[in-house]
C-alpha cells in the first residue's frame, strides 16, 4: 500500500543554483552547485490576478485574469572559506581576478591524470601546467592519497608536469576531485626587502616582477610564512593591501603591524594571496549573470519535487557580523520568471555538486583578525582608528534590480539594475569623539574585516566611505555606544567594495 504524502517538513528541503548560459537559459549541461541556506526571506514567484467587476444588480465580482507575475529569492547562510565567492560575482557584476588554478571559477579545468612519486610530480596528460609561475606555492586538495595534498612550492618549470618540493606517493589514476590552485610566492634569498618613508611602504625585488603574478591594486596580502626563513626578522608577519604594481616593486598599505625598512637577507621570504572581486569600474568588465535557483521540496509518490526561480539576478547583500556568534550573509536576488515540477517531471538536468559540509562558519568571537574603521589621510600608510571595540557590524551591497516588463510578457522578459550602492552599519563602544568629528567634517574614513580560520581566510574592504549617524546611546548603568552609518564611494583605488578570499594561509595569519 503507497501511503498519501499529506505534509512535508522543512528538513526534507533542499537548495542549489546554476548559471544561466544566457538569460532565463541554462546551458546544455548546468553544473547545480548546493547551497546551506539557514533560512529563506523569500522564494518562488507570486501571481497578480485583476477581478472583473462590472456594473450589475447581483453586485458579485466575476473571475479575475493574471496580469503579472514577481519572482524572486532570498535566504540566509552561514560564511565559510569560500563558500560565497562565485555568488559574490553576481553581486559585484564582475568577473573574479583569479590565481593560476586546476579547477578555476571561470575557465577550463586541468585534470591531473597522475602522480609521480619519483620526480615528485603532478601530471596531465592533455592540458599542462604551463601557467603557474616557478617558486609559486600551490595547495593541492582533493587528491586521492592524503600524502599528495596539502601546501608545497613549485621548484620545476610547469609544463605537462608540475614538479613541487613536496614528498609524492605514487598514484597512477586520474584524480577526480583534485585541485591544485596558486596561494602565493616564494622569493629566492635575499630576493625581498622592506624599504619605509613617511608616506609608502614597498616591497622591492631583484628578481621577481610582482607584474607576473596576476596581483590587482586593492587586493589583500599576507606576508610571511610559519618558519622563521620565510619571513621578516623585524616586520612582524601580517596583512596588507596593495596600494601599486611595479615590476619589481609592490606599494602597500593599511598594513597590520608597523613596517620598518628591512633586508631580507638570507631569508627567503613567503607572501600568500588568494581571489579577488570588485565591483569594476570599466564597462568592458562589467559583467551581469544570471542564474535559476532549485529549491526541492521533498517527495510525492512519484519522485522529488521541485520549484525554480528563473533569470535571477543578485540584487541584495548583507554581510552580519553579530558579537559572540557566526558570520553570516543575506542574500537576495531578483527574478524574472517561476516554475514547479512534481515528482513525475524531476528536477532539472545537470551535474551535481555538493556543499562542503566540512567547513566550519568564521565566528565573531575568535575568528576576527582585525574589524578597523579609520580615516582616510593623504600620504599615511596606516591612518589613526576611529573606535577600538565593535559590539556588531554589518556591509551592505544593493544593486537596486528591477525586472523589466513587455506586453504580452508574464513577469519580466530583461531586468535593469540601477546604481551599485554599497553601505552599513557599526556599533561600537564611544571612547573618543573622532568618529562624531568625522561624521561633522564628513570625512573620508575606511572599513575593513579580517577573518580567519582554519589556514584560510577572507577580507572585506570599503576603501572611502563616510560616516552618518553618530548619535550616542547613554543608559544607566551601561557603557556608552555610538551607532554608525557606512556610505561607501568610490575610491581612488577605482573601485567601492573589494573581498579578498584566501584558499591558504599559514598558522601565523590565524587570530
Amino acid at each position: 500500500m503507497t501511503c498519501p504524502v499529506n505534509k512535508i517538513d522543512s528538513n526534507a528541503t533542499g537548495l542549489a543554483y546554476a548559471e544561466e548560459e544566457c538569460l532565463k537559459t541554462l546551458p546544455t549541461t548546468p553544473t547545480w552547485r548546493e547551497l546551506e541556506p539557514n533560512s529563506y526571506s523569500d522564494f518562488g514567484g507570486e501571481i497578480t490576478t485583476v477581478a472583473r467587476e462590472p456594473i450589475d444588480p447581483s453586485r458579485q465580482r466575476q473571475k479575475g485574469t493574471i496580469t503579472d507575475l514577481e519572482a524572486s529569492g532570498g535566504f540566509n547562510t552561514d560564511v565559510t572559506n569560500g563558500n560565497t565567492d562565485r555568488l559574490m560575482q553576481g553581486f559585484m557584476f564582475a568577473d573574479a581576478h583569479e590565481k593560476e588554478s586546476t579547477d578555476p571559477i571561470n575557465g577550463d579545468t586541468i585534470q591531473t591524470d597522475s602522480i609521480n612519486g619519483t620526480t615528485d610530480a603532478y601530471t596531465s596528460v592533455a592540458d599542462d601546467y604551463g601557467s603557474f609561475p616557478l617558486y609559486s606555492l600551490v595547495m593541492a586538495t582533493g587528491m586521492k592519497l592524503d600524502a599528495n595534498n596539502g601546501l608545497s612550492r613549485v621548484t620545476g618549470l610547469p609544463g605537462a608536469t608540475l614538479v613541487v618540493d613536496k614528498d609524492l606517493t605514487e598514484d597512477s589514476t586520474v584524480q577526480t576531485d583534485g585541485e591544485i590552485k596558486v596561494v602565493g610566492l616564494e622569493f629566492p634569498e635575499d630576493d625581498l626587502d622592506i624599504t619605509v618613508t613617511s608616506s609608502s611602504v614597498i616591497l622591492g625585488s631583484t628578481t621577481t616582477a610582482f607584474t607576473t603574478l596576476g596581483l590587482n591594486v586593492g587586493e589583500w596580502i599576507f606576508v610571511g610564512g610559519d618558519s622563521a626563513a620565510h619571513r621578516f626578522a623585524t616586520n612582524a608577519p601580517g596583512y596588507a593591501r596593495i596600494k601599486s604594481i611595479a615590476a619589481n616593486e609592490l606599494a602597500i598599505e593599511e598594513t597590520t603591524w608597523t613596517p620598518v625598512t628591512e633586508t631580507g637577507t638570507g631569508l627567503d621570504i613567503q607572501i600568500f594571496f588568494g581571489t579577488f572581486i570588485r565591483n569594476e569600474s570599466a564597462a568592458a568588465d562589467i559583467v551581469r549573470r544570471s542564474y535559476q535557483f532549485e529549491r526541492t521540496l521533498g517527495s510525492d509518490a512519484d519522485g522529488v519535487q521541485s520549484e525554480y526561480i528563473i533569470g535571477a539576478v543578485a540584487n541584495e547583500f548583507t554581510l552580519n557580523v553579530p558579537s559572540a556568534d557566526k558570520v553570516n550573509a543575506d542574500l537576495g536576488f531578483i527574478a524574472l520568471d517561476s516554475e514547479t515540477r512534481d515528482g513525475a517531471t524531476g528536477v532539472k538536468s545537470g551535474t551535481r555538486s555538493s556543499a562542503d559540509v566540512g567547513k566550519a562558519a568564521f565566528n565573531t568571537s575568535s575568528d576576527i583578525y582585525r574589524l578597523r574603521l579609520a580615516n582616510v589621510v593623504e600620504g599615511e600608510v596606516n591612518s589613526s582608528e576611529l573606535v577600538a571595540f565593535v559590539t556588531e557590524a554589518s556591509i551592505t551591497i544593493g544593486n537596486n534590480v528591477t525586472p523589466t516588463k513587455a506586453i504580452g510578457t508574464l513577469g519580466g522578459f530583461d531586468s535593469t539594475a540601477g546604481n551599485f550602492e554599497v553601505g552599513g552599519s557599526i556599533t561600537a563602544y564611544f571612547a573618543t569623539v573622532a568618529a562624531i568629528a568625522a561624521i561633522r567634517n564628513n570625512a573620508d574614513v575606511q572599513f575593513n574585516l579580517i577573518a580567519a580560520q582554519d589556514n584560510g581566510g577572507i577580507v572585506y574592504d570599503i576603501p572611502r566611505m563616510t560616516l552618518g549617524g553618530g548619535r550616542l546611546t547613554v543608559e544607566k548603568d551601561s557603557p556608552i555606544m555610538i551607532p554608525l552609518e557606512n556610505i561607501a564611494i568610490e575610491s581612488d583605488l577605482g573601485f567601492t567594495l573589494g573581498l579578498t578570499s584566501f584558499a591558504y594561509l599559514p598558522d601565523v595569519a590565524m587570530p
